[in-house]
């Protein structure tokens, strides 16, 4: 099992000009088309094909396979760049980093080199599958079984609320090979054109349109030992591992759509006038964008230090992340909700932009571990 170094630190220059372009991406592929897309429930594949070129496939991920390198501080900065162009996409591309860097960190150098080049391009791409229809927040009372027959393990069960799945080329699945609990749980590098494989219909969602949301269904779906990820019982702590970067970058994603909808509220009090005078005149409206720019800077340096907890290796990342977690979903959700309201009736219209940033927000309070689950494992810790 090979570990993941932790990466170098940019200079201020080179993390600079990242962003810079990470933020020209999001301006120019993602913002101009992010009404269409969640119109039509599109999957923009060349978009991500595009994020691929850019390096975005793999931001953590080491560069003997093409992979950026970067640290998690970094990513973070990055994952909230993308969100301002458009949070769905921006939170696929969090998750398919999170595949990514699974494969990386607990991958052996087959797995790596036979997965990680084209993932870290973004030719294909990657679903993580932990959740079932009745293993949502309990994530250890997973059913999905595999059952060894050979040399090659039998994977039988059904996940639910997969992202990129029908699109994926490979799917890092959770499934029971040992006692009920936590260490009976092994991971497996499940490709996509494996017979058994298939895929329930789009879910039709309150946001997130423009990614695929699908059941990934597993009947008697053969994989060779060789496809399993780390070590036999090892795959939930591999989960849990990687909910943690994945907390933190959907955390990002939040405080990047929620600050583009503070800009277009900004932007529009000085537009707005009610009663013979601008609504940024009103001391009500200031106060509240006041709150709404502080909530987010909060939720900012929560993250920030959650990602530095990772990259160090910190003895409470778990809690740290949850924090910003919990935190910067719920403040992101709070201020594109506000800004809604600071839009009046014209916030409730398709065509500004500000309910689709609203939709797309609400679920980051749900997935990657609600945020009930967020206040257990931050509880805990406290409690010691």
């Amino acid at each position: 099992m090979s570990m993941t170094a932790i990466p170098a630190t940019l200079s201020a220059e080179e993390r600079d000009a990242i962003l810079d372009a990470v933020r020209e991406f999001a301006e120019t592929r993602l913002a101009p088309h992010a009404l269409e897309w969640d119109r039509d429930k599109h999957f923009p594949l060349d978009a991500l094909s595009a994020a691929g070129e850019l390096g975005l496939g793999g931001i953590s991920v080491r560069d003997d396979v093409g992979g950026a390198g970067l640290r998690r501080e970094d990513a973070a900065a990055i994952f909230e760049a993308l969100a301002m162009g458009d949070p769905t996409i921006a939170a696929y591309i969090s998750i398919h980093n999170m595949v990514a860097w699974m494969i990386d960190t607990f991958g052996t150098d087959d797995q790596r080199r036979r997965w990680l080049p084209n993932l870290v391009a973004m030719t294909e791409l990657g679903s993580y599958c932990l959740t079932e229809p009745g293993a949502g927040s309990d994530a250890a009372a997973i059913t999905t079984s595999a059952i060894p027959d050979g040399d090659e393990y039998v994977l039988t069960g059904v996940k639910q609320f997969i992202s990129g799945a029908g699109a994926a080329a490979v799917y890092v699945v959770m499934a029971r090979t040992g006692a009920p609990g936590a260490k009976g749980i092994t991971a497996f590098l499940v490709p996509a054109d494996s017979a058994g494989l298939s895929f329930g219909p789009n879910e039709h969602k309150m946001g997130w349109n423009a990614q695929p949301t699908r059941q990934v269904i597993l009947d008697e779906v053969r994989v060779p030992a060789s496809a399993v990820l780390g070590e036999v019982g090892g795959g939930f702590r591999i989960a849990m591992k990687g909910l943690n970067g994945g907390r933190v970058n959907i955390a990002a994603c939040s405080i990047g759509g929620a600050q583009w909808a503070l800009d277009r509220a900004v932007r529009y009090v000085h537009e707005r006038f009610t009663f013979g005078e601008a609504l940024v005149e009103r001391q009500t409206v200031v106060f509240a964008l006041a709150d709404m720019a502080t909530q987010l800077q909060a939720a900012r340096a929560l993250v920030q230090g959650a990602a530095r907890a990772i990259d160090e290796g910190a003895p409470d990342v778990a809690v740290q992340c949850a924090m910003a977690k919990r935190f910067a979903t719920d403040a992101g959700f709070e201020v594109a909700n506000q800004a809604l309201q600071l839009h009046g009736g014209y916030g409730y219209l398709q065509e500004y932009g500000i309910e689709k940033v609203v939709r797309d927000l609400r679920v980051h309070q749900i997935l990657e571990g609600t945020n009930e689950i967020m206040r257990v494992v931050i509880g805990r810790g406290v409690l010691g």
